[in-house]
């Protein structure tokens, strides 16, 4: 079994089994598989519930009581994916990795990303011992078959980390950190083309402890995480390696959650993937990566095998999984340290915003209101000209065409628009020639007239606008609708929900930076009201208010120190914290606030997601986002999007929106990433 470094704790959901007999696991293994067919369930039991160093005894043991070989023995017995993945199991693990690299390059083609998954995520001390199992297995130079069979940057990366030489370096030289952020960025931002060779050596080279300090250096050098440049710099393969390879350097154990998922969501299973992480990570890591699963995809690795395989494929995978984090509604401790690792790198420098939709050069308000004009004018409209027109002026300039189209031919350019074209278009379109404030303020009276009220509309808008925009809002909405806000919200709304919505609509969010003490006493507020305090206090109506104050008007800076104060005071995440206790409007509400001060743009990647997965589109979330946050957030927004969904958006949008309608929202989405 692999040891854990000196002083860490151990990982792996794989123990040794106490009171281990190797021969009288060899006669259980030996009588599970005589005669006619074989007693897989006792096969399973035993293999999963013992090391890798023990199922070697166990190996060992069986040719000697037997003169037969164990692994050709299950081979002839099992089948299919059961049959591969114990199979996986009995081998050591350099050897199982030895043999995945072999399967990934025989044969006619090569599968890359097997190759990324294991060459980007082992330790020197595993790499060293891969190459040593494949020469001593296949009687082959493993850099040799993979220079043979890769090309180009690809193959020079994939052999610098065959060599196992990574720093292991501790201690940092800042010196060398703002040297490697400068060569990263001459290298790929500020170079016509690209030095592919400087992005090799120091990401192929660098301690990881090394490069996490660069990472964050080169975000807050250039505003933008180090993803972004190997995106806009590098393609193919070669950029998927180096994105392999940063996601390794932040969190090893994410890397492989990530992994996990998307081998098990949508149409289908990638068994070899599955079979291959819940393998190798079983005594390494398993247990951070169910933690991590469980905090980012809001479900256990365990229900999600559960869900997506069968049989005893099924069980030898929950064994390795070694146990529900959903069973008991109880979260893993670390879990909440991980949780707030994933998204503290971002709030290390401020990085900058951008919207897709930028003012336009050369803007002539004359021509585009002619334009327009004639698009409307006669019969049929011209869509085309419509949409790029107005998917291509920022809303200063929208708003100059519609002054000079009043000025020009008498008429208002919203009620032309309005009678020419229709659906979600006129929506889209409508939506974007409104100023943002009274856009909002008209998105929050809709959402509040008729029967029924739609809760998460007023929660998406208030939750997330800052305090001038709020204002603004509260003044758009009296300019038009001739009553305040606050007594809209006072009528529509009720009870905490009602509480947590006026407080949010009055803009008076704290804007200052934060305070060390401050944030333990709300921590704290935070820590009795979600019932998780040693020693509460207080009667709970004064917590429910001081919660919320916490909440609705600290500063985002104090709000982040506060969740990693809860974290050290609890071990616990306070969003999943609020899920888990909480419910109805005022936990929806409060999680999007948390969701929002830890990362806006992937909130609003999460609800356009949303939007559009499953049957059916929502056309009204969908439009309300690419209108509100054009100019604002959306290239981020598309960012966090293809990093958590693995397509990006443009792509989402193509499959699940046509027409007139499609070509609008591609416009405002800026490109395809």
């Amino acid at each position: 079994m692999a040891k854990p470094a000196q002083g860490a704790k151990y990982r792996g959901s794989i123990h040794d089994f106490p009171g281990f007999d190797p021969n009288q696991d060899a006669e259980a293994l030996y009588t599970a598989m005589k005669g006619f067919g074989s007693d897989k369930e006792a096969i399973l039991d035993i293999i999963t519930s013992r090391s890798n160093r023990q199922r070697q005894e166990v190996c060992q043991s069986y040719k000697s009581l037997y003169g037969k070989d164990l692994i050709a023995d299950l081979k002839y017995e099992l089948t299919g994916k059961f049959e591969r993945l114990i199979v996986g199991l009995m081998r050591p693990p350099a050897y199982c990795d030895a043999k995945e690299i072999k399967d990934a390059i025989s044969g006619i083609g090569t599968d890359e990303k097997c190759l990324i998954e294991i060459l980007a995520s082992r330790t020197n001390e595993q790499m060293h011992q891969l190459v040593a199992a494949y020469k001593d297995a296949y009687e082959r130079d493993l850099e040799a078959d993979i220079i043979g069979d890769t090309s180009g940057h690809f193959q020079k990366m994939l052999v610098v980390l065959l060599q196992g030489t990574r720093e292991e370096d501790d201690v940092v030289s800042e010196d060398l950190v703002q040297q490697d952020v400068q060569d990263l960025y001459e290298a790929g931002e500020l170079k016509w083309g690209t030095d592919e060779a400087q992005f090799i050596y120091i990401l192929g080279n660098r301690s990881k402890q090394h490069l996490r300090l660069v990472f964050d250096e080169y975000l807050k050098t250039t505003g933008k995480p180090i993803e972004a440049s190997i995106r806009g710099e590098l393609s193919g393969d070669f950029e998927k390696l180096m994105l392999a390879v940063v996601k390794c350097i932040r969190s090893t154990p994410e890397y492989f959650a990530e992994r996990l998922f998307k081998a098990m969501k949508g149409l289908g299973t990638r068994d070899n993937t599955l079979i291959r992480i819940m393998v190798s990570r079983s005594e390494l890591d398993m247990l951070d990566i169910r933690e991590i699963f469980r905090t980012k995809y809001e479900k256990s690795l365990y229900s999600m095998i559960k869900n997506d395989t069968s049989g005893e494929y099924k069980k030898t995978l929950l064994k390795l999984c070694g146990g529900d984090d959903d069973a008991a509604g109880q979260f893993f401790p670390e879990a909440a340290q991980v949780a707030y690792q994933m998204w503290e790198l971002s709030a290390v420098a401020r990085v900058e915003l951008k919207g897709t939709v930028r003012p336009a050069n050369d803007f002539n308000p004359d021509a585009d209101a002619k334009a327009l004009r004639k698009a409307m004018k006669g019969l049929g409209t011209d869509e085309d000209t419509i949409i790029d027109i107005i998917t291509h002026r920022s809303n200063a300039q929208r708003q100059q065409i519609r002054q000079t189209f009043k000025s020009h031919f008498g008429r208002d350019l919203m009620t032309d628009l309005k009678s020419e074209i229709s659906g979600d278009l006129a929506r889209l379109i409508l939506g974007l020639m409104m100023p943002p404030a009274h856009y909002d303020a008209k998105q929050l009276k809709k959402a509040m007239e008729g029967a029924g009220t739609d809760e998460k509309t007023l929660i998406e808008i208030l939750a997330t606008r800052t305090n001038a925009e709020i204002r603004a809002i509260n003044e758009a909405y009296k300019e038009d609708y001739h009553k305040s806000l606050e007594d809209a919200l006072s009528s529509d709304t009720s009870g905490h929900f009602r509480r947590i919505l006026i407080s949010l609509a009055t803009g008076n969010r704290e804007e200052g930076g934060e305070n060390l003490d401050q944030a333990r006493e709300d921590a704290q507020v935070a820590a009795e009201i979600l019932e998780i305090a040693d020693t509460p206090s207080g009667d709970k109506t004064s917590l429910e208010t001081r919660f919320m104050t916490v909440l609705c008007t600290r500063s985002y800076p104090h709000l982040r120190r506060v969740f990693q104060e809860f974290i050290k005071m609890t071990n616990y995440d306070v969003e999943h914290t609020i899920k888990k206790e909480m419910s109805g409007d005022v936990r929806d509400a409060f999680v999007a606030i948390v969701q929002s001060v830890k990362n806006k743009p992937l909130f609003f990647a999460d609800k356009l997601y949303k939007s559009m997965k499953g049957a059916g589109t929502d056309e009204k979330t969908l439009t309300r986002i690419m209108v509100s946050r054009s100019e604002i957030d959306l290239l981020n927004i598309r960012r966090e999007f293809i990093e958590k969904y693995d397509k990006s958006l443009h792509q989402a949008i193509e499959g699940d929106t046509s027409g007139d309608f499609l070509k609008a929202l591609l416009a405002l989405c800026g490109g395809e990433d």
